[in-house]
């Protein structure tokens, strides 16, 4: 009998066996549930920012209630949810270069991303400037990893790239964002292995998204374009300034993460509280002086930028310092939303200068330039906030804008903001 025979008999026994079907059921229900668990803590998420708002009858009280709301959360997390602090996606990252298993089930543990999706919710309930986004990363990753254990898979790397991934496209309802993100940031390069793994986990979380929540562009449809030559103008502008300011945030967090790191180590029960306590302070104080605008995510601000309806031009600066105080602060949150309402608070000041044609095209170019500069994943900015906003007829201005800001940002912060926390994060576990 021929070699082909014998493959062809061999791949019909795989096909049809009771454990290699068992393993396909798990992992699709694992990205299912990636899905579900998405919608869930968005819709969480919102309640928790309209609670914030609905509490703030005085807005003074912000200066009671965040820094104490920091202080309370930084503590929960130290004591009974550790690593659950900051984004979600230099964990994920860590976790894939870990060769420990042990340590690796640790960190991506489903009781710690319970602790995780809970301190968010608080967060966003108490004023901080942070996003569900990054924890939905970990989230998928954790959620991802769990079925693989459970369905006796061996591709731990593979099933937490996916589980990024689909995290990402279920969080902003962008496949093709999930799937870019999970090869330019996460894994920082193709790896054909688990290619297969992650288009199947988008595609089934990004589903069971769809189901729940139907189709929808997250900042809403803007169908401005380029037109004149004040708006190409702008364009170079935009990809400088965000670059820089990208480059600026990135050097701020770690710098400040060091720092804060040596502070409390040497006297963690007091150090760490009296820090929260601070960066509460100094997001209270920024949304005072913003009239409450920087509070939470900032998606609606952004998203009135997107359609034209505008923002003031102090909000960027004062967003910017409430993000980095939340960052840098010990609890729970991601930085992926507002980062982008930063964005947008530079494009809307760009555009507002400069008296262009299409502002709101404008803003599409100050978000991905920004976020190019603060995560140097350049491919991913432009995808997401064109998938994010229906923006068919910026695709090239957008690339371009990501590419002058992530060009800008490396020459300023040579690593990445997520990779470098995620070295951060791996260094404080030797300890």
């Amino acid at each position: 009998m021929s070699d082909s025979f014998f493959l062809q008999k061999r791949h019909r026994k795989m096909l049809l066996s009771g454990r290699r079907w068992r393993m396909r059921l798990v992992f699709w229900g694992g990205a299912v549930g990636v899905g579900v668990v998405s919608v869930a803590f968005a819709a969480a998420a919102t309640q928790a920012s309209a609670l914030f708002n609905a509490m703030l009858f005085n807005p003074w009280i912000a200066l009671v209630l965040t820094p104490a709301g920091f202080t309370l959360s930084a503590w929960v997390a130290a004591n009974y949810f550790p690593g659950s602090q900051g984004s979600g996606i230099p964990q994920a990252i860590a976790a894939r270069h870990i060769r420990d298993t042990g340590l690796r089930s640790n960190i991506l543990a489903l009781r710690l991303t319970f602790g995780k999706i809970l301190l968010t919710l608080f967060g966003l309930a108490c004023g901080a400037s942070i996003g569900r986004e990054g924890p939905t990363v970990q989230v998928g990753a954790a959620i991802m990893l769990y079925s693989g254990r459970v369905g006796r898979m061996i591709s731990q790397r593979g099933l937490i790239l996916a589980g990024g991934a689909a995290g990402v496209a279920a969080a902003f309802n962008t496949p093709l964002a999930g799937i870019v993100f999970a090869i330019e940031e996460m894994s920082r390069a193709f790896e054909q292995r688990s290619s297969g793994l992650v288009l199947i986990a988008v595609i089934l979380a990004g589903m069971a998204s769809l189901g729940l929540v139907g189709n929808y562009s997250y900042f809403g449809s803007n169908a401005s374009m380029l037109t004149v030559t004040i708006d190409w103008v702008a364009l170079p502008i935009c990809g400088i300034l965000g670059g820089v300011l990208g480059a600026l945030f990135a050097r701020a967090v770690l710098r400040i993460n060091t720092f804060t790191g040596t502070y409390i180590a040497a006297n963690p029960r007091r150090n760490l509280l009296l820090a929260a306590f601070v960066a509460g302070s100094i997001v209270a104080i920024c949304g005072l002086l913003s009239g409450g605008a920087t509070y939470g995510t900032g998606y609606e601000a952004a998203r009135q930028a997107v359609e034209g309806s505008g923002m003031s031009l102090g909000f960027a600066p004062l967003k910017f310092f409430a993000t980095v105080a939340s960052t840098c602060s010990g609890i729970p949150g991601g930085l992926f939303a507002p980062s982008l309402s930063i964005g947008a608070g530079l494009g809307e000041a760009v555009a507002a200068v400069l008296h262009v044609h299409a502002p709101g095209a404008i803003v599409l170019l100050g978000m991905t330039a920004y976020f190019a500069g603060v995560v140097q994943a350049p491919i991913t900015s432009a995808v997401i906030i064109g998938e994010m906003t229906n923006a068919t007829a910026m695709r090239l201005p957008l690339l371009l804008a990501a590419l002058i800001g992530y060009g800008i940002s490396r020459a300023i912060q040579r690593e990445s903001l997520y990779h470098a926390m995620a070295r951060q994060f791996l260094a404080n576990l030797k300890k």
